[in-house]
């Protein structure tokens, strides 16, 4: 600490030493390193191991990646340059069950004296469903065996929860039913150490070995020891070997292997794990042991923070007689150590997630055995449910069953308040509902969005892949199958069902993966069937990676050609990308997205089996590959006229694209572009409305960096007193977006942790938030490795909770992890909204609703601050505000590390550094004195979200009259002065004391005179308030483009959803647009060239019907009706939009009106038949 302390704050320089290249460098024993990370360093050590013991060996790693394995292909070509050097092969399988067989080839490499090494070791990888898959495979190749220097390690990707998965999986009785022996590590060290003891045990046993690996061990992040010489794994002294060994044959008959199998493989299995004391005791239980703990994997982890919430060190542990028994090896459970367990004890608690495993041999071993202990686990002493087979365990629940059975032994008043603390947290926790949830979405610009749309009427299966999300959104999608299964399930539906053709979404991961022989299926079943394969280039799902085989949109094309499909399709958003040179299947059209629907309707009414081939790349892979240099980056940008936008929300119809967001301004609530969200998809032009432009040549403008330096101007910052980490570690919970850098602000504390020498434990538990959901990081922090146990936290158990995200931080499992006076609370108060907002133009946030739910949890002292405005004033990019967010939490002193150490971090992660210190640095300085930030903001600029709204009925009354001066003139905002001046007369009469009414018609008045007709939208443009936006917004040479649909016939297309296609104008057009902006003072004369437009028309129906509505409140108004009539007077707050659009707007307000008009005006009648 010394050291740190005397390093450079803003450099970090005492940590120059640390690299993030530490964790596969061999010469370095203590790295930081996340389990994904621990598997390419494991693959390292086994080589250099093999080396130190004078063997010539070669690796080989395949499989198929998927949550929690879906890093593993990501890190393994990032090893390529050190694989290489160390003749470690990496080839991702086209499938899990081919990706085994190729295994077993390599096990049989030097089996016939033709190999190149002395053994290949092989790393086989994939998730549960994959296992499922793969079942014959697996029986095949444990039974034919592993070569003697080779060896194969299975990774079983197991999710418990059915957090990225279709299902909840347990992958173990699949390996023992393959007499599989598994491995079950509790963490990242424990994947490098059994890794290393897995490779050994195939080896010397000749079998397969399973590595059980969940979110909480696969995708946590820790400090480990990576030393060389740390696991020594050593054969059995006292076991037989068979004559001719253990190991892989040529010509083994098949009764052979099973014989070898049963009986002496699985007896090698238990020697080599007694031998190497894999399975071991913890605890002791002292002098009189009592009550026994067995437990496995995360399991473990989960019990050793039970222990530490009821204060049990070892020592108390032995005072109190408590055992506690680590399995390493759930399968083959090991019977000599487990009877050494198991005696003297009274009760054994076993502690295993899912099914029981480790219970059931248990209770073979010990049946009939002296002394028999009374065992409990998934149920308990009165055979009721004590830790469930579903959902996960909590290590809260565990301290519960462990402390409520230890008090039954000894009457300890301490052990007792621990345990009815647990108690009553795990209650609120499971009374705790949500104010609202945000559900994972496409990302913006996704090729899903528009892909998965279907013509009306028509139905469609979803399937594997990020498509999957199509289910909760207006797609007419649901119901999914297995991977590899899509189309099938209506295969056998349609003999049954009156529906003749059903559309099929398929990704072109899955199609590659096996998804290709539905296809052949439904062809030989003359299925009526439309296969959309969605080709975005990458296996989106699992991070972009590439296809297997260079997979092409031609090859896809072509295959499904050769199988007989009855017509292909093709459609694009660049249909005029593809080469003439390309050979085609004969047949095959071409299209543009924009007509996606008209081609959709052509293949459902073709019979058979047709082919839609939609290539688009993905936008997150879009977004990677621009910011490499790698693809081109179009020079564009849209920007909305905000004046000129009606807040309809067709763009977001159009585009279903989450960049598209709600801003509220003084006239009401519009659209805008987020553009750091934006991935130039720009299928939002397609929104039927004129205020859509295209920036060309143009920068996004960046504030100015106010200097990192405490001599800015502001006050000098005093050292806060850093958070002191007692005996349990201590935990911070980070709850953001998916997208925005939350997993960086985890990443850079666990580095900052291991920088100090500090025991750290981080778990990202992402899932779907990649696409725009829910991102929750579980930081522990100890004083040394050793002291950290389960990483994530559970309910009470967060020290702080940083919300970079309002809506995430007041979820249920967030707040349940808060505890009233210990847990600080600090939020980003920022409204960003979710998916709903493109189906729900309406859409309000409940954020006062959140923030009260949040402060009940953490305390009235709760802070919220809207980091994202600041930063984006501050710093020019919003994407700053979780580092900002950061920095306050430091300066509060609610972080256990030093300022060095964390900008250290932020130097060794790579990304925006100056920038990220900058914003820790204002982050620190809005916790000191936030007053002086928010000046520094105002003589920048006003943060986003402020617009200067009017505050008063006053200002909204002058405001609206001023902009009536300039829609038309004086005389026209005279009148409408004298109708809300005689509303604000007539409330005062007959509604004393309000003045909603008044206000209601200030405002929708207002609205109905300013109709945005061809010359107000000339006027918009050209007044000088939209150049004004794109000086704020951007600078450069900007070219102007401007998308309009005149509603001219000799002009008009029509678009898959009933609209026009607009027309794209260059900046001659706004020539136009001014002139008719002059041509003003001709609206509503006969010189009028626009009054008998249709639209024209219906607007000043509109205005006509709301001075009428005005003139019958001067005649009856009361008390009595007065908030129907301020309903009445709001209902042209729904009339939006331009167009068609407008149109359908228009017919609902119209019935609405009906409906409020008949309450109005028997207030009475409409009462008593209510109730």
């Amino acid at each position: 600490m010394a050291d740190i302390a005397a390093g450079d704050a803003k450099t970090g320089s005492a940590f120059a030493e640390a690299s993030l290249s530490d964790r596969f460098d061999l010469d370095r024993s203590r790295v930081l390193i996340t389990g994904t990370q621990a598997i390419v360093r494991m693959l390292l050590m086994q080589k250099e191991a093999d080396r130190r013991a004078g063997l010539n060996t070669a690796g080989f790693v395949t499989g198929y990646r998927g949550s929690p394995l879906g890093g593993v292909d990501a890190q393994m070509h990032k090893a390529k340059a050190l694989f290489d050097a160390n003749n470690i092969l990496y080839m991702p399988g086209l499938n899990e069950d081919l990706a085994a067989t190729a295994i077993w080839g390599a096990q049989q490499a030097e089996m016939r004296g033709e190999g190149k090494y002395d053994g290949v070791f092989s790393l086989w990888y994939g998730k549960g469903p994959g296992i499922d898959r793969s079942g014959d495979a697996f029986r095949h190749v444990n039974l034919a065996g592993t070569s003697r220097h080779g060896g194969a390690l299975a990774l079983m990707g197991d999710d418990h929860t059915a957090e990225s998965s279709t299902t909840a999986h347990q992958s173990d009785y699949h390996f023992v039913d393959v007499m599989i022996p598994i491995l079950s590590p509790a963490g990242v060290q424990e994947i490098l150490d059994y890794g290393l003891y897995g490779f050994a045990l195939s080896r010397f046993a000749g079998v397969w070995v399973g590595l059980k690996l969940l979110k909480d061990t696969v995708e946590s992040t820790a400090s480990i020891d990576g030393s060389l010489d740390r696991i020594r794994p050593i054969a059995p002294p006292s076991f037989f070997m068979p004559p001719g060994g253990l190991n892989i044959r040529p010509g083994d008959p098949v009764l052979a292997q099973e014989a070898r199998m049963q009986e002496s493989k699985r007896d090698a299995m238990l020697a080599f794990i007694r031998a190497n004391r894999l399975n071991r005791i913890i605890t002791s239980g002292g002098a009189n042991p009592k009550i026994g703990v067995i437990t496995v994997g995360k399991s473990y982890l989960d019990v050793r923070q039970a222990m530490d919430d009821l204060g049990l060190d070892e020592v108390k542990a032995n005072d109190l007689g408590l055992r506690l028994y680590k399995i390493a090896a759930p399968w083959p459970l090991e019977p000599q150590g487990l009877r050494e367990f198991a005696r003297g004890l009274d009760l054994i608690i076993v502690v295993e997630e899912k099914r029981s495993l480790i219970e059931v041999q248990l209770r073979e071993e010990l049946y009939g055995a002296p002394h028999q202990p009374l065992c409990i686990g998934k149920k308990d002493e009165r055979g009721e449910w004590l830790f469930p087979v579903k959902g996960a365990l909590d290590s809260n629940d565990v301290a519960i069953a462990i402390g409520r059975r230890l008090l039954k032994y000894h009457s300890l008043d301490e052990l007792e308040a621990r345990v009815r603390r647990l108690e009553k947290l795990q209650d609120r926790r499971r009374t705790m509902t949500d104010v609202t949830v945000r559900v994972p979405h496409f990302c913006a610009g996704c090729p899903h969005s528009t892909s998965t749309h279907v013509p009306e009427g028509s139905r469609a299966y979803t399937g594997i892949g990020c498509h999957y999300m199509a289910q909760w959104m207006d797609r007419s999608t649901e119901g999914y199958t297995h991977m590899g299964g899509e189309g099938a399930n209506w295969i056998g539906e349609a003999p049954f069902s009156t529906r003749k053709h059903m559309f099929q979404n398929l990704g072109d991961g899955t199609y590659n993966h096996s998804g290709s022989l539905a296809i052949r299926f439904a062809v030989a079943t003359n299925t009526n069937i439309t296969f959309k394969i969605l080709f975005n280039g990458v296996v989106a799902m699992t991070g972009g990676q590439k296809h297997e085989g260079e997979l092409t949109v031609e090859t896809i094309a072509r295959q499904v050609a050769a199988e007989g499909v009855q017509k292909i399709a093709l459609v694009s958003d660049e249909p005029g990308k593809y080469a003439p040179t390309i050979g085609w299947p004969p047949g095959l059209t071409i299209h543009h997205r924009n007509v996606l629907n008209e081609v959709q309707r052509d293949l459902a009414q073709t019979d058979g089996v047709t082919v839609l081939i939609y290539d688009q790349t993905c936008a997150t892979e879009k977004r990677r590959l621009r910011k490499r240099g790698l693809m081109n980056d179009p020079d564009s940008r849209v920007i909305i006229n905000e004046l000129v936008c009606e807040g309809c929300g067709d763009c977001g119809t159009a585009s279903n694209c989450v960049a598209v967001q709600p801003v509220e301004t003084e006239f009401g609530r519009k659209r805008r572009i987020d553009q750091s969200a934006c991935n130039k998809d720009f299928s939002c032009l397609e929104g039927f409305c004129p205020s859509f432009v295209t920036v060309h040549g143009g920068r996004m403008k960046k504030a100015p960096l106010p200097s990192t330096q405490d001599d800015g101007g502001l006050p000098a910052l005093p050292e806060p007193a850093i958070a002191e980490i007692g005996a349990v570690p201590y935990g911070v919970l980070i709850a953001g977006l998916g997208g925005t850098g939350v997993v960086t602000v985890s990443a850079i504390l666990g580095m900052a942790a291991h920088l100090e020498g500090k025991g750290v434990g981080v778990i990202d538990m992402a899932g779907l938030a990649q696409k725009g959901g829910a991102v929750y990081c579980h930081v522990k922090i100890g004083r040394t490795p050793a002291d950290v146990h389960a990483i994530r936290i559970a309910a009470g158990e967060a020290d702080l909770l940083l919300g970079c995200d309002l809506v995430v931080a007041g979820a249920k499992q967030v707040l349940a992890a808060v505890e009233h006076g210990k847990t600080a609370v600090l939020v980003n108060s920022a409204e960003v909204f979710p998916g709903d907002i493109e189906r729900n133009p309406d859409f309000v946030l409940p954020s006062e609703e959140i923030k009260q739910a949040i402060r009940r949890a953490g305390g009235p002292e709760s802070t919220f601050i809207d980091t994202t405005a600041l930063a984006q004033a501050l710093l020019g990019d919003s994407i700053a505000a979780n580092i900002f967010i950061l920095g306050y939490a430091w300066q509060k002193g609610y972080l256990p590390l030093s300022e060095a150490a964390i900008l250290r971090a932020i130097e060794l992660n790579g990304e925006s550094v100056p920038m990220n210190q900058s914003a820790f640095l204002w982050g620190r300085r809005a916790a000191h004195d936030l007053s002086s930030v928010l000046a520094t903001v105002k003589s920048l600029r006003q943060p986003n979200g402020d617009r200067g709204k009017a505050k008063t009925l006053e200002d909204i009354i002058e405001r609206r009259a001023a902009f009536l001066v300039g829609y038309q003139n004086e005389a026209y905002a005279a009148r409408y002065r004298a109708r809300v001046e005689q509303i604000a007369r007539l409330e005062s009469a007959r509604a004393p004391g309000s003045r909603e009414l008044t206000e209601a018609v200030a405002r929708y008045l207002f609205k109905l005179m300013a109709a945005k007709d061809y010359y107000e939208v000339g006027r918009l443009y050209t007044d000088g308030a939209f150049q004004r936006q794109l000086k704020e917004t951007f600078e450069g040479d900007l070219r102007l483009e401007l998308h309009l649909a005149p509603n001219f016939p000799s002009l008009q297309r029509k678009t898959d959803f009933g609209g026009s296609r607009k027309i794209t104008f260059g900046p001659w057009m706004f020539k136009v647009l001014r002139l008719l902006a002059r041509m003003k003072s001709l609206r509503n004369t006969w010189f009028d060239v626009f009054r008998f437009d249709h639209d024209r028309v219906v607007e000043g129906r509109l205005l006509k019907d709301y001075e009428a509505l005005l003139d019958e409140f001067a005649a009856s108004l009361t008390r009595e009706n007065h908030a129907s009539a301020v309903a009445l007077a709001r209902v042209p707050e729904y009339i939006r939009g331009f167009g068609h659009v407008k149109a359908r707007h228009i017919a609902a307000a119209d019935a609405e009106r009906e409906r409020l008009m008949a309450e109005y005006r028997q207030p009475s009648a409409v009462k008593l038949a209510a109730e």
